[in-house]
């Protein structure tokens, strides 16, 4: 495994200069008021969207009733820019926050470099005994825990119900279901079946493990993404936009998914839990009973969705490391993860959340959770979140037809070796 030499002295650096500070540092990294109670700024990045940035911030800030003597800097950095923001502030140490919120697949790749601190063994003891096991494996880096679960998702079909029932259909449960039920749509409203979100790389792995094939084998060492099933599963996208029954757009695409579903302009869409609740505000959606939710359509192989979600995570180079555990462990409680559940409709990562009444009568809940038992994870190496850059360059291409899915899948082949150096 790749490690970060520079980085790994950078923190050393920063950990002997918090150590050496003296006055009210604690030798832990935890500031302290006269009284010993934790004290000081925590800084969190939060990479939640619109719809959700609102909640995060009102219950990160609800921390100072714990712990009145900290104050919580809430910062929201947009999704699409937090991978690397957060690599260049940890890398440099400069205004570098205490805490973040990191999906799944970067966690590996930050504790690799050393750029996280290792949670407190009371703390990892609880994630094993306490949280769904496959959102647990998602924070952990060769043997160690460095994250605990926050949220866990996956994605599903949404429908319009009143849509599908004037065009006579069900929600479909394959891609050839799809097909039919799209040209139904198209035949009774003149609308288009299905928005397919083609601009993100984490909206193609429905497809691919819909075909048998997976991004990389991580045991073998092996880069699966452009064999048979890869070019199949490119294909299969194409394929529903060539046949009529989808629509995409290269760029923006979650906006333009959200607001074509949401106006009716499409019956169906393939999203996850953060979406539920901006989808309650189109007009189609003001009676809520109109959103259906179902299992991502099956390929010509199985029906399969990625694991995804989010963990939090202290930076090594933390100055108030003590605090910073403390508010990752508030942020991760039952308490607030059903709070987040009955506010945006997410999904806990712990397992006694889900016997909490606002949780347990959650209708999103109901169909998510067994979702994600179904879903695939994801292989937690470094370099995870590495290769979805260039799987979303080369799943654009193949889904506009830029490119055919013969080539889009070699090309992502080729740079995922480049990023996987001595895999085959």
């Amino acid at each position: 495994m790749r490690r970060g030499t520079v980085a790994t002295a950078l923190v050393a650096a920063l950990a002997l200069a918090v150590t050496a500070c003296g006055g009210d540092t604690s030798d832990s990294g935890g500031q302290k008021s006269a009284g010993g109670e934790l004290a000081g700024t925590v800084t969190w990045w939060d990479t939640s969207g619109d719809a959700e940035k609102a909640t995060f911030q009102k219950i990160a800030e609800a921390f100072t009733a714990k712990h009145p003597k900290v104050t919580v800097k809430y910062v929201n950095v947009p999704y699409g820019d937090a991978q690397n923001k957060v690599k260049n502030a940890f890398s440099s140490g400069s205004d570098a926050p205490d805490v973040i919120r990191a999906d799944v697949g970067w966690v590996a790749d930050f504790a690799s470099l050393s750029y996280l601190d290792e949670v407190p063994a009371a703390t990892a003891q609880k994630v094993d005994a306490e949280f769904l096991p496959q959102a647990a494996a998602s924070g952990k880096y060769e043997g160690k825990t460095y994250a605990v679960p926050q949220v866990i998702d996956t994605l599903a079909l949404f429908y319009n119900k009143k849509m599908l029932t004037e065009a006579g259909v069900q929600a479909p449960n394959s891609l050839a279901d799809l097909k039919t039920a799209a040209a139904a749509v198209k035949a009774k409203t003149g609308k288009t079946g299905l928005y397919l979100r083609g601009d993100d790389s984490y909206w193609a792995l429905p497809y691919l493990y819909g075909e048998g094939g997976d991004l990389v084998d991580a045991r073998t060492k092996t880069v699966t993404v452009d064999n048979a099933a890869g070019v199949k599963a490119f294909a299969a996208a194409r394929e529903l936009i060539t046949s009529g029954a989808a629509t995409t757009n290269a760029t923006d695409g979650f906006a333009n998914m959200q607001t074509a579903f949401k106006t009716g302009q499409v019956a169906m869409m393939v999203n996850g839990p953060w979406a539920v609740k901006d989808t309650f505000t189109g007009e189609q959606f003001q009676d809520k009973t109109n959103l259906g939710v179902a299992a991502v359509p099956a390929g010509s192989v199985k029906q399969g969705a990625p694991q995804g979600g989010h963990d939090l995570a202290v930076y090594a180079g933390s100055k108030n490391r003590e605090a910073a555990h403390a508010f990752v462990e508030y942020m991760t409680s039952q308490e607030v993860q059903v709070q987040t559940t009955k506010e945006l409709s997410l999904l806990p990562t712990r397992t006694g959340a889900y016997e909490q009444p606002d949780v347990k009568g959650n209708e999103m809940v109901q169909f998510f959770k067994p979702a994600v038992d179904k879903a695939v994870e994801r292989a937690w190496i470094p370099e995870n979140g590495s290769l979805f850059e260039p799987l979303k360059v080369e799943w654009t291409k193949a889904v506009t037809g830029a490119s055919t899915p013969e080539e889009a899948a070699k090309a992502t082949g080729a740079e995922f070796r480049k990023i996987l150096k001595g895999w085959k």
